[in-house]
């Protein structure tokens, strides 16, 4: 079995490469009708977002959804018990990992009837959740869902984050140019940030972390749209280093660059952490970052299409804003 990575910090840092433990709960075929009287919009809504994100842990879906861990700890054990969502616990060196929640046979199967596919169709295996436990881009995976969650729950009257794309959604939409790990809008009053993000974990080589600019470059061209590109790297001296590899080829290809790095991004990414690759210039927010690239547009292929179905519509980073059925 391959080994799941190891950052220095953040989600995915001590996992170790034994079995991940799994929560038991009662066997029983899913019954989606005998749901439906059950089902917040909220839920709902965390399934889509499980279908879009493929995992996210209690303190993720919590800062996104539940104004307390305990509520969100009381409603995720009963959509566990109903098969909507499945879980597991990986084993980590030291502590404990929390709850990582996928989305269950039960939410499976209530997705793919919302849209008129069988469960097949949807991508839906019984070994879903199993191969996310042990993929080897979990902590990886994680990280990014960390990085904007904490993104999407930093809600003011004049900030939000109104789309989040998953690796998998850019995929489907621009991957025979670019694989984004994530594609998102940050908006800060009338300042929008368009940005595809890089999550640099430290395992690939500088020089195909350079090559991944080409792609960006020729994404511009070819589309006639602007996003920023933002690079999360894991340590200070692994974002220099990508810096000083980055720099020129950025600079040649007109490319507008940030990098940051895990020691300042933890809890408010938000903030005034992110360098763009100009010479002299230093950190600031991500609002601020508008100010250096006025020219920014959103990527091209985001409105709806024929082909559209819900389930390949972005799922919106935070829940309907609705009263919840018994308080939680």
């Amino acid at each position: 079995m391959p080994a799941l990575p190891r950052p220095a910090s953040g989600p995915g840092s001590r996992y170790t490469a034994r079995a991940a433990t799994s929560r038991s709960r009662p066997s029983r075929h899913p019954d989606i009708a005998a749901l439906a009287h059950r089902l917040t919009p909220r839920d709902l809504w965390l399934t889509r977002m499980l279908h879009e994100h493929r995992v996210l842990t209690t303190h993720q879906i919590t800062r996104l959804a539940y104004p307390s861990l305990r509520s969100a700890q009381r409603r995720l054990r009963i959509l566990h018990n109903h098969t909507v969502l499945d879980s597991f616990r990986p084993l980590m060196q030291t502590g404990s990992a929390p709850e990582h929640y996928t989305l269950g046979p039960a939410g499976a199967a209530l997705l793919a009837a919302q849209a008129g596919l069988d469960t097949n169709a949807l991508g839906w295996r019984p070994t879903h959740t199993g191969r996310i436990a042990y993929s080897p881009s979990l902590g990886h995976d994680l990280g990014v869902n960390e990085l904007l969650t904490h993104l999407a729950a930093h809600t003011t009257p004049t900030t939000n984050l109104p789309l989040w794309l998953s690796e998998h959604s850019a995929a489907r939409r621009w991957g025979d140019i670019v694989r984004p790990d994530a594609y998102a809008h940050y908006r800060d009053g009338d300042r929008l940030l368009p940005f595809f993000l890089e999550y640099d974990t430290g395992s690939q080589p500088l020089a195909r972390v350079e090559a991944k600019l080409t792609g960006y470059a020729a994404f511009t061209t070819a589309t006639n749209t602007r996003p920023a590109l933002l690079i999360h790297t894991r340590t200070q001296s692994r974002d220099q280093a990508l810096r000083q590899r980055l720099a020129a080829t950025a600079r040649e290809l007109g490319l507008n660059v940030a990098t940051s790095s895990a020691g300042f991004t933890t809890t408010e990414p938000w903030g005034p952490w992110w360098t763009p690759l100009h010479p002299g210039a230093r950190r600031t927010t991500l609002a601020t970052l508008t100010t250096y690239w006025p020219t920014l547009t959103p990527a091209s292929g985001l409105e709806p299409t024929d082909a559209d179905t819900p389930l390949t519509l972005p799922a919106p980073p935070l829940p309907p804003v609705t009263p919840s059925r018994g308080g939680t």
